[in-house]
């Protein structure tokens, strides 16, 4: 059985609904259908998530909506007049997106969960009404019914493990089920929504809650690419990887998941495959587990990078005898709130690399003043210039040469090499470098290893 999540664009028009039936009904083993909200339609089009919230704030703020409402409706007429649907169908679906400002909600965070989750929900009615127009029999599954519990916060919720003994115990008959993603209940009944990547993790909360033999994420590309295309022309696809792989990918920059939107799947040991709505008979990129590895004919499975960081670089004489310096150094990241992400060191200095983003000029100014008073470094400088290259395979750790190949491809192109770390699992190299370098990094790294030469790019 598999579970088949399909992504905003994929059900975005009642032609990409029209693609989506056909791929359904080409594997009888597609069993259960994961809905995200229709997405845009053309380049400066507006998702039905985005109108969902236009129409929540509309409410918030006690400003006319009635536009919004119809404009939301529209999207959902068109797609049902593809299909000549009969009227029950789209009636149905405004009676649902009206009742939600006559709903009572604790605050304001559940009423923009509430309105966000329809997208996905109406969505899923929607499909299921058109699988049955082509005598395909299907039932639409509320989440509430088949006890899909989460918790946390109304727009930021987790699975509980509730949930998958929920799901085990259902029996899905003979018909497909369509299951809207994005959104779960409170266990006082309340919609709560996922944080980012909703629909992925609903995907994946069904394949390991119901044992899937294969998650089928259907997306709009054939596969993913060893490195970004608007860094590479033309860079060769993934054909199979680790979920550990797709982690660290993920953590640098890879945009096809969420970096934590298939960790269900993960813990399920359920295989993950990427496919393309538009071209589904591609293989796509399938991520297994590591029991599940091969022999790779490339050290190398994907290149990413990502500027989105910034660095702390402390020097003091003797650091490494020290007792006790870097347990106040976490003090004050505690006092202020602050993770990071990496913190490679040496005899006598420490780099510490955040998230940028998640940082203010106040608290970076703040954390700085409190390092010097409390740590006395003989020397700090805070760097933003600062990217991050993440190098990852599974091949990494059974060849000896693949560090030296990485250094050899930036040094020769008077790349500058500011951080190398390579994890106790082998299978990642990070690097950091100026953020102008970033890109041609990626480049070089990828001609070394894929197009055996290193052209300038």
């Amino acid at each position: 059985m598999k579970v088949v999540k399909f992504g905003g664009s994929s059900l975005a028009t009642g032609e990409q609904f029209n693609k989506v039936v056909n791929i359904i009904k080409d594997d009888s083993d597609r069993k259960v259908v994961v809905t995200s909200a229709p997405g845009k339609r053309f380049d400066g089009d507006v998702k039905v998530t985005d109108l969902l919230i236009k129409y929540a704030n509309a409410v918030l703020n006690d400003e006319d909506y009635q536009d919004i409402v119809d404009s939301i409706i529209v999207r959902y007429q068109e797609i049902s007049d593809y299909f000549e649907l009969k009227n029950n169908t789209i009636e149905t679906i405004k009676q649902k997106l009206t009742a939600l400002v006559k709903n009572d909600y604790p605050d304001d965070d559940h009423l923009m969960a509430a309105f966000k989750a329809h997208g996905e929900y109406l969505n899923a009615i929607l499909l299921a009404a058109v699988l049955n127009s082509q005598d395909i029999p299907t039932k639409f599954l509320d989440p509430k019914d088949a006890g899909f519990l989460v918790k946390g916060e109304p727009n930021n919720a987790d699975v509980m493990e509730d949930t998958y003994l929920n799901l085990s115990k259902l029996d899905l008959g003979n018909e497909r089920i369509v299951f809207p993603g994005f959104f779960g209940y409170s266990e006082d009944g309340s919609i709560y929504t996922f944080s980012r990547g909703g629909s992925d993790i609903t995907g994946a909360i069904l394949s390991r809650g119901f044992k899937a033999d294969l998650y089928e994420n259907f997306t709009d590309v054939d596969a993913i690419y060893v490195a970004n295309n608007h860094v590479v022309d033309n860079p060769a696809a993934i054909q199979k990887m680790s979920y550990r792989e797709m982690r660290e990918l993920s953590y640098a920059g890879f945009s096809v998941f969420q970096d934590e939107a298939i960790i269900p799947a993960v813990q399920g040991q359920v295989p993950v495959n990427v496919k393309n709505t538009n071209n589904p008979s591609a293989p796509g990129t399938l991520i297994v587990p590591e029991q599940f590895l091969f022999n790779p004919a490339n050290p190398i499975t994907g290149i990413a990078s990502s500027k989105r960081f910034s660095a702390l670089y402390l020097h003091r004489y003797l650091l490494n005898k020290e007792v006790g310096f870097t347990l106040q150094l976490l003090k004050i990241f505690y006092k202020y709130d602050i993770s990071y992400e990496h913190m490679p060191s040496g005899i006598d200095n420490l780099t510490i690399i955040f998230d940028r983003s998640k940082l203010s000029q106040t608290t970076i100014k703040n954390l700085c003043n409190d390092i010097k008073e409390t740590l006395d470094p003989d020397y700090m400088e805070w760097i933003d210039d600062y990217a991050i290259i993440m190098v990852v395979g599974e091949g990494i750790a059974h060849t000896v040469d693949t560090m030296g190949k990485i250094i050899d491809s930036l040094t020769q192109h008077n790349i500058a090499i500011h951080m190398i770390n390579q994890g106790a699992s082998r299978i990642s190299i990070m690097i950091g470098t100026r953020m102008k370098d970033a890109d041609k990094a990626v480049r070089h790294i990828y001609n070394t290893f894929f197009n055996n030469e290193d052209d300038e790019g």
